[in-house]
């Protein structure tokens, strides 16, 4: 859908004779998507390009290609931007690979035509957030379970290759988006991957919690969010319970 619309709207941008103004609304308002789309075809093989879908969310647009691989970029890329912004969400997510129990993106960093892309494995499967509010409440306690597992790796690892990136007041690492990031298999109706960390960082683990379903009144009214909790609560009791044995 996003791909028609930008198609459609860089068309009709191309219709309007002030070149001035041309390039201000492709910029502006459509992210440059002609120049990001095309310096990306000219890094990957062509023959990849089968069928690309475009995703828009937080601060980037997205390439999905051939259900093999996800390319993301700014949608207000800056050049000039120190490479420490433009790569820490690698830093991070390459962090927390080995960590967390849930799959994270493994992220490549491709340059072209002067862009600079995230590029990771595709990881087929459902947005959590995009199912039935019934089979959410069905499926709660289950997911709940996985995401308080998740939590508790993440807040709770203190990997020191990004404690630079540590500031501000918080108490643990954060995903900070988990609410519409968490990708289901509809079949096995496991949490199979965990996308999108762009707004990770150090933060309050009451903050972790609230954002799990703040972003989307579905999962408020599933009550996810106390089951997150209530498993998150147990891992802890147990931990302290062995560690007293």
């Amino acid at each position: 859908m996003w791909r028609i619309y930008f198609e459609v709207c860089d068309f009709l941008a191309g219709l309007i004779p002030n070149r001035v103004k041309r390039a201000q609304i492709r910029k502006e308002k459509l992210y440059d998507y002609r120049k990001k789309y095309n310096a990306l075809r000219c890094a990957l093989p062509r023959g990849e390009f089968r069928r690309v879908r475009v995703i828009k969310g937080g601060w980037n647009i997205g390439f999905i290609v051939n259900n093999k691989y996800v390319c993301k970029i700014r949608k207000y890329y800056d050049k000039n931007a120190p490479v420490e912004k433009v790569l820490r969400e690698k830093r991070i997510t390459d962090a927390f690979a080995d960590i967390v129990p849930i799959k994270i993106p493994r992220i490549e960093i491709v340059k072209s035509k002067g862009f600079t892309f995230y590029k990771y494995d595709f990881i087929p499967g459902k947005n959590l957030n995009r199912l039935p509010l019934r089979t959410i409440i069905e499926n709660g306690w289950h997911w709940g379970k996985q995401l308080a597992q998740f939590i508790d790796a993440m807040h709770n690892a203190r990997p020191t290759e990004i404690n630079d990136l540590i500031s501000g007041d918080g108490d643990g690492w954060n995903h900070n988006d988990i609410c519409n990031n968490i990708i289901v298999d509809k079949k096995t109706m496991d949490i199979v991957g965990l996308i999108d960390w762009e707004y990770s960082g150090w933060g309050t683990l009451e903050t972790e919690f609230t954002n799990c379903t703040k972003f989307s009144k579905k999962m408020q009214e599933s009550g996810i969010g106390t089951a997150i909790q209530i498993e998150y609560h147990v891992i802890q009791n147990r931990r302290k319970k062995n560690k007293k044995i």
